[in-house]
């Protein structure tokens, strides 16, 4: 049986009613499914984020409700707000601790480009010191189009290679 690259086939004609699949698709079905993010709440951002995780838009929905403030137990962090020079070293810090495969989104006009802030103490877009998957604009953006930008993020890790993040350390 011939199974799609990005899904996971299930063909219950088979004897002993077997899924096959490939392990790229289903490892990447876990990965999406079971996204744990690391909030890096660093201004205002950090509020509508919160408003994510109640019952109003609810991230669990998308397999994404346990929030983990530990790198080593997370796999997508959140960089909500500004990031001032003197923040840079500590995000990319616990950025390095974050286990392979991991992901970053970047939250807001600040975390993306600097936002408002054209001083000499902000980071002008927190992609400077780290890679960013997907970009939210707004200021701050409105709690869905965090779940849109995650739900864009779960698209491109269903995509990509699983055995190019066991390697990338």
């Amino acid at each position: 049986m011939v199974t799609s690259s990005t899904e996971l086939a299930y063909n219950s004609k088979i004897e002993g009613e077997v899924v096959v699949s490939r392990a790229d698709a289903v490892i990447n079905w876990i990965r999406t499914n079971s996204m744990w993010p690391m909030p890096m709440g660093l201004a205002c951002c950090a509020i509508e984020l919160m408003g994510v995780g109640a019952s109003r838009f609810d991230i669990a929905r998308f397999g994404a409700e346990v929030m983990r403030f530990s790198p080593r137990q997370s796999d997508c962090m959140i960089v909500a707000g500004t990031v001032t020079y003197k923040m840079a070293p500590q995000v990319r810090r616990i950025y390095d601790q974050m286990a392979a495969p991991k992901w970053v989104i970047a939250m807001g006009a600040c975390a993306s480009s600097g936002g408002m802030y054209r001083s000499y103490a902000t980071l002008q877009g927190v992609d400077r010191i780290i890679p960013v998957n997907v970009y939210v604009s707004g200021c701050p953006p409105r709690p869905e189009a965090l779940l849109d930008a995650l739900m864009k993020l779960q698209a491109k890790v269903r995509r990509e290679p699983s055995a190019k993040n066991l390697l990338s350390v």
